[in-house]
């Protein structure tokens, strides 16, 4: 099934360049101190091009928060290839599964985040290249060519690729651009995991603004009197973080009595649902002046595609009453939305990813053509307020976010079943202490030693996947609740046994 393509767009390397050529001795990334400008941040990027040499294919670049991964995405980009983040923290099997999945021709090495043998040609990192005549804006590269692959959580248990062209992260740079209204002066704090897309939403859009990007290992310290001393020191103005992160930093905030940094101008905050009891006491707090964007987007829509100010200078709605839900906003200007059958959103123009590779059934059933255009399914209901704000309504399928990341249970369920141990599996979602965290319903082979079996799985699990899909609790139980086609039931298998746990749980505290 053919759809129709959308036309070229400016490539996101040529606008990093000019902004680069505007003011060259700007600061670009500052990292614990160290300032990298514009000019020498171009150098290194079209060193690392040249070395990569002309379309390399895909490259794997350790993820990691420091200026070196910034370095290897742009110059992946220039050489036009395929960038593709692989966590030097994951399971080493993890890491080789995602380079095969994209298919990755070589991998980009350094100091600070070092990659497990990927059996690939390895080009290193080196801060001391010099200039290079080789520029990345003169690649011969298409609109629909790829940018980068993602992965995403899939029925399978094996990395799921999400491949993003050019044109799609080049318009959706563009619109980000305008929607955050950066400037030269700004400065981006550099927090999202380099796994997740998220990351490029605060990197790419600052970097071809001729804005700085801030990192700090303090942004992860995981205390908030230090992340609050390291945003005035650094004078961060642009805050984007994970919709829970933003729920403690508010209560904090609220039972301190501390407020925001002076320097912060814009705090955007996306990945679940918005708790209308933090937006309630952000409003109460001396925010007026700061911008709350809340956000929406899916890896395969690329970035952001719907947003809304929930508070501050132009914002629509002056305060929270703690019982109103927010809305995800209305589409940025280069979006198609409709809402389609089961009050599905459907995404559509220039910013779809071309889909799975090598998965030609699953980009199938994720994509449809609507009157000869592409639209992404996103398994979201949503609904509309008649002055066309989108409220997020739940999920038309199982699929949950965790920390913000989509999970597919079936993905851990797979791995799960993998266990000699195990017969059957379900896997769902749960609240605990106010956060979405996995559950797992585990029924043992006959003759299975069922002592310690969930510590087992919870240990055979992390040698295989990230952390955010291994469950936070393990329950061993004789049976799972099947529905009349005799599949499992998550939901009912859930509610059968958590109401045991949660027994249990109360005579622990006793």
């Amino acid at each position: 099934m053919q759809c129709e393509t959308h036309g070229t767009t400016p490539d996101l390397i040529r606008d990093f360049t000019e902004a680069a050529l505007r003011d060259p001795e700007r600061a670009a990334l500052v990292h614990e101190g160290r300032v990298v400008t514009y000019r020498r941040l171009h150098e290194l990027v079209n060193d690392l091009a040249g070395r990569l040499g002309a379309r390399p294919g895909a490259v794997a670049v350790p993820a990691a928060h420091t200026p070196e991964t910034v370095v290897a995405l742009l110059g992946v980009l220039a050489a036009g290839g395929v960038y593709c983040p692989v966590d030097p923290a994951f399971p080493p099997a993890r890491q080789k599964e995602m380079a095969s999945a994209a298919e990755c021709r070589a991998a980009i090495a350094f100091d600070a985040a070092p990659l497990p043998q990927l059996d690939l040609p390895v080009v290193q990192f080196d801060w001391e290249a010099g200039a290079t005549a080789v520029d990345g804006c003169g690649r011969e590269v298409r609109p629909e060519d790829a940018a980068y692959v993602l992965f995403t959580s899939g029925s399978t248990g094996r990395p799921k690729p999400v491949a993003t062209p050019r044109r799609a992260i080049s318009v959706s740079v563009r619109s980000l651009r305008d929607l955050f209204a950066l400037t030269e002066e700004d400065r981006v704090l550099q927090f999202a995991s380099l796994n997740w897309d998220t990351s490029l939403e605060e990197i790419l859009p600052t970097l071809t603004a001729g804005a700085t990007l801030v990192f700090d290992r303090e942004a992860h310290s995981g205390s908030f009197p230090r992340f609050l001393r390291m945003v005035e020191r650094e004078r961060v103005s642009v805050l984007d973080l994970p919709t829970a992160f933003w729920h403690e930093l508010v209560l904090h905030l609220a039972e301190e009595g501390t407020p925001l940094p002076d320097c912060v101008r814009l705090t955007v905050i996306g990945g679940e649902a918005v708790s209308p009891a933090r937006l309630a006491d952000w409003s109460r707090l001396d925010t007026g002046r700061i911008r709350l964007v809340n956000t929406y987007g899916c890896t395969e829509t690329t970035l952001i595609t719907h947003a809304v100010d929930l508070h501050g200078p132009g914002a629509p709605v002056p305060a929270w009453d703690g019982g109103t839900r927010a809305p995800i906003g209305r589409p940025l200007p280069h979006v198609v939305e409709e809402i389609g059958d089961e009050d599905e959103l459907l995404i559509g123009g220039p910013a779809l990813a071309l889909g799975y590779p090598g998965l030609p059934g699953a980009t199938e059933k994720a994509y449809a053509c609507v009157g000869g255009e592409r639209r992404f399914r996103t398994g979201d209901r949503v609904s509309r307020s008649p002055d066309g704000l989108l409220t997020h309504e739940g999920r038309i399928d199982d699929e949950i976010k965790i920390r913000g990341i989509r999970v597919d249970p079936a993905e851990v369920e797979a791995h799960l079943a993998g266990h000699p141990a195990v017969n059957a599996v379900a896997v769902t979602g749960a609240t605990t202490v106010g956060r979405a965290a996995l559950v797992a319903y585990v029924v043992p082979r006959p003759h299975a030693v069922t002592r310690d079996l969930d510590a087992d799985l919870r240990s055979y699990l992390r040698e295989r996947v990230p952390t955010h899909l291994v469950p936070s609790r393990i329950t061993v139980v004789p049976q799972l609740v099947l529905t009349t086609s005799g599949k499992v039931d998550r939901k009912a298998s859930h509610q059968r046994y958590a109401t045991v746990n949660r027994s249990k749980e109360t005579v622990d505290e006793r």
